[in-house]
C-alpha cells in the first residue's frame, strides 16, 4: 500500500501527511479527540440536540467549552447547526453524513469500553 495511513488522497487531489505539523487533517483529529469533542459526537449520535440539551447531556462542560467545541465541529464540517428566529434564538445541532461516519468507529469503541467493564456496584 503506497504511502499508508499518513498519505491520502483529497478530493482535489491533494495529498495529506497527517505527520506533518501544518495538515488539516490534524486539527481535524485534535477537535474530535479532544476532551469534549468525543463527547458532543457520542451525545449527537442518535439524534439532534439543542444547545441547553447538549449541554445537560455532557456532564462536567461548561457553556464555554460546549461553545468552543461546537465552534469546532462545525467547522470542520462533522456537526451542523440551524438557527431558529425566536427570541431567545434556538439553535439546534446534528452530525453531518461526515460527523456520523467518524463518530461511528468512536461509539463502537465506548460500547466495547461499557461492555467491558465491570459492574458498578450500588451504593
Amino acid at each position: 500500500m503506497a504511502g499508508g495511513a499518513q498519505h491520502r488522497q483529497g478530493e482535489a487531489g491533494a495529498r495529506y501527511d497527517v505527520f506533518h505539523t501544518d495538515c488539516p487533517a490534524r486539527d481535524v483529529v485534535d477537535h474530535v479527540t479532544s476532551r469534549w469533542g468525543v463527547w458532543v459526537l457520542i451525545s449527537l449520535r442518535s439524534s439532534d440536540l439543542r444547545f441547553y440539551e447538549l449541554r445537560q447531556s455532557i456532564q462536567g462542560i461548561s457553556e464555554k467549552m460546549l461553545a468552543q467545541t461546537l465552534r469546532a465541529l462545525v467547522q470542520d464540517g462533522l456537526v451542523w447547526r440551524e438557527v431558529e428566529p425566536t427570541t431567545p434564538p434556538q439553535v439546534t445541532y446534528g452530525l453531518t453524513e461526515f460527523g456520523r461516519d467518524v463518530g461511528e468507529p468512536l461509539t463502537e469503541l465506548f460500547d466495547r469500553i461499557t461492555r467491558r467493564l465491570p459492574p458498578r456496584s450500588a451504593g
